[in-house]
């Protein structure tokens, strides 16, 4: 429930086209490609395991608490329904690794590649690259501005997978029926994420003092962290990556 109550999400009748992306991969003998694939809820529920094993992921990011505001009191469960109440209360994107070999020609091109094919038979640990979700950051008369929330497993970190991540989103948050998108709390020690929403002609909207109480990275306790306030209109173009 958000400051504004409820906030209905766009809907979204048909998948939008699976879409494949140049993964600039740090390491050797890894794949070179990823797809992007659409999900609802209802979708998702298709494939056994495929949402408790994000849910797993992201109650685990939760807990680490140096990234989203949510947080998991002692004694206390992320269960299910919260996680499918807040994460698939709109759309979902989720990336699936390629294989070693796999040529890419052009890259953002629709792919006719299904998410079965696309997973080939692999666990949801050794293929699911990473996801997020899409949907209006507010209701009604400002729901044409959207707002997404990124998750990359620990074990797929260091590929570039949040940057490719971030591309998909200026292709599918305007195919979805937004105009521009805003991220409310972006903590400005997370460095990795301000250089990249900056490379890709986010502008800083605002600064919000102590906006988060975060764990310390070396475990020796909590800090309170700035965050920035990202807004981008998805008519800017797209820079050249």
């Amino acid at each position: 429930m958000s400051a504004y109550g409820a906030i209905a999400a766009h809907k979204n009748s048909s998948p939008l086209p699976t879409t494949i992306w140049h993964l600039k991969s740090k390491g050797f003998n890894t794949p070179s490609t990823l797809t992007v694939h659409h999900f609802t809820l209802a979708r998702a529920e298709a494939f056994s395991g495929l949402i408790d094993y994000i849910h797993k992921t992201f109650a685990d990011e939760l807990e680490r608490g140096q990234t989203y505001p949510q947080e998991i009191l002692p004694g206390e469960e992320y269960t299910r329904a919260l996680f499918d109440a807040y994460y698939f209360a709109g759309d979902v994107l989720i990336a699936v690794l390629g294989r070693e070999g796999d040529q890419l020609q052009q890259d953002e091109a629709e792919s006719p590649i299904g998410f079965i094919e696309a997973v080939g038979g692999r666990g949801w640990e050794e293929c699911i690259a990473g996801c997020y979700y899409v949907k209006p950051n507010y209701p009604g008369r400002s729901s044409h501005i959207c707002n997404a929330g990124f998750l990359v497993p620990p074990n797929q970190r260091g590929r570039g997978v949040g940057a490719v991540l971030a591309r998909s989103f200026l292709h599918y948050g305007p195919r979805l029926g937004y105009e521009a998108s805003v991220f409310n709390l972006v903590y400005v020690n997370n460095v990795a994420s301000v250089k990249l929403w900056e490379a890709l002609n986010f502008e800083k909207a605002g600064r919000i003092p102590r906006a988060g109480r975060l764990k310390k990275a070396d475990g020796s306790g909590e800090e309170y962290v700035d965050a920035w306030v990202f807004y981008r209109s998805f008519d800017v173009p797209a820079p050249a990556v």
